[in-house]
C-alpha cells in the first residue's frame, strides 16, 4: 500500500484537489457539450459516432467491435449499433477475418473516409477556437501537468 493511501491528506490540500477535479470536469464538459452541439448542427451526427469513425480512420485495416470498444471505453452494444448505422449509410463495411469465420472487422469505405475527413477538419478547428485563450506555453505546461497526473493515477491503480 502506498504512503498516500496510509496517511490522511491535510484538509486544505485535499479540498484544493477536489476543487481542481471539479474544474477539470467542468472544463471538459463545456468543450464536449459544444463539440456535440456543433457536430449535430453542422453534420447531423453525434460525438460517439464521430469517435467510432475516428477509431476506424486510424485503423485502415479495420477493427473488431471489441477493439473499438476498448479504444473508446464503451460497451460492445453501443459500438455495434453505431457501426450498423454506418454500414447502412455506406460509410463503413464489415469484412470477414481470414481464417476465422465468426470474426468481422469494420472499416470505413472511401465515402466514410471522405465524410470523416471533413468532420475531423471541422472538429480540429472548433477545438482550436475553443482553446484559443491558451498560448503555446500554457498548452505545454498543462499537457505536462496532465501527463504527470495520469502517470501518478496509473501508478496508484496498479
Amino acid at each position: 500500500m502506498s504512503a498516500a493511501r496510509q496517511s490522511p491528506v491535510p484538509a486544505p490540500l485535499s479540498k484544493a484537489r477536489l476543487r481542481l477535479w471539479l474544474r477539470l470536469l467542468k472544463a471538459t464538459g463545456e468543450v464536449e457539450a459544444e463539440l456535440r452541439r456543433r457536430l449535430r448542427a453542422e453534420f447531423d451526427t453525434t460525438l460517439p459516432r464521430f469517435d467510432v469513425m475516428a477509431a476506424l480512420a486510424r485503423a485502415p485495416e479495420g477493427l473488431r467491435m471489441s477493439e473499438i470498444s476498448e479504444r473508446l471505453r464503451v460497451s460492445n452494444g453501443n459500438i455495434t449499433g453505431i457501426v450498423d448505422r454506418l454500414v447502412q449509410e455506406g460509410l463503413a463495411l464489415r469484412v470477414a477475418v481470414p481464417g476465422d469465420r465468426r470474426a468481422m472487422v469494420a472499416r470505413l469505405t472511401p465515402k466514410g473516409q471522405e465524410v470523416f475527413a471533413e468532420q475531423a477538419t471541422a472538429h480540429e478547428q472548433w477545438v482550436d477556437h475553443l482553446l484559443a485563450g491558451l498560448d503555446g506555453d500554457d498548452l505545454a505546461s498543462m499537457a505536462a501537468q496532465l501527463d504527470r497526473l495520469t502517470g501518478h493515477i496509473r501508478k496508484e491503480c496498479d
